[in-house]
């Protein structure tokens, strides 16, 4: 029974060794997932829209003009612009959106990839263009917000000639 008496136990130094060892290891994959958590919260969407102004049409109406540029970090896609918090393609007679000439519609969202700079042409074909009680006049102000796929808006105002 000399086996029973004769105990011993891990080291002192080999203890602190494996404590270390293993807290190292903890640290690094909380750091990892952290880094990874983070990476996907920093991604993000951002249309600035630079410039909006309106020209008057020879023909009647206007056009307005839009800069856009996406300084986010993730592609979109414009998928609608509303003229005063109404849809472009419920004014009468209709509103046509032309971005680097192609033209919106709902089946054909416009993409917009990181750095792209777009320029956005409204065409409002007739001054008193209208929605229900609302009407574009000469002299009257217009706000386009641009609609993205993932839901964001993004607005400007102009005062039309």
């Amino acid at each position: 029974m000399k086996l029973l008496r004769d105990r011993r136990g891990i080291s002192p130094v080999i203890t602190t060794v494996i404590i270390v060892a293993v807290g190292i290891t903890l640290a690094i994959a909380v750091m990892l997932w952290v880094t990874g958590l983070a990476g996907s919260f920093m991604s993000y969407e951002r249309i600035e829209v630079t410039s909006l102004y309106a020209t008057p049409r020879t023909e009647g109406g206007w056009i307005l003009t839009m800069r856009l540029k996406n300084v986010g970090q993730t592609p979109t896609k414009i998928d609608n612009v509303f003229i005063n918090d109404v849809p472009y393609d419920m004014w009468s007679p209709q509103i046509t959106v032309d971005v680097d000439d192609q033209s919106l519609s709902p089946d054909n969202p416009i993409p917009v990839n990181v750095g792209d700079e777009l320029d956005a042409t409204i065409t409002i074909y007739e001054e008193g263009t209208e929605y229900q009680n609302q009407r574009l006049i000469s002299g009257g102000s217009v706000q386009v917000k641009i609609h993205t796929s993932t839901g964001r808006e993004y607005y400007k105002s102009t005062q039309l000639p």
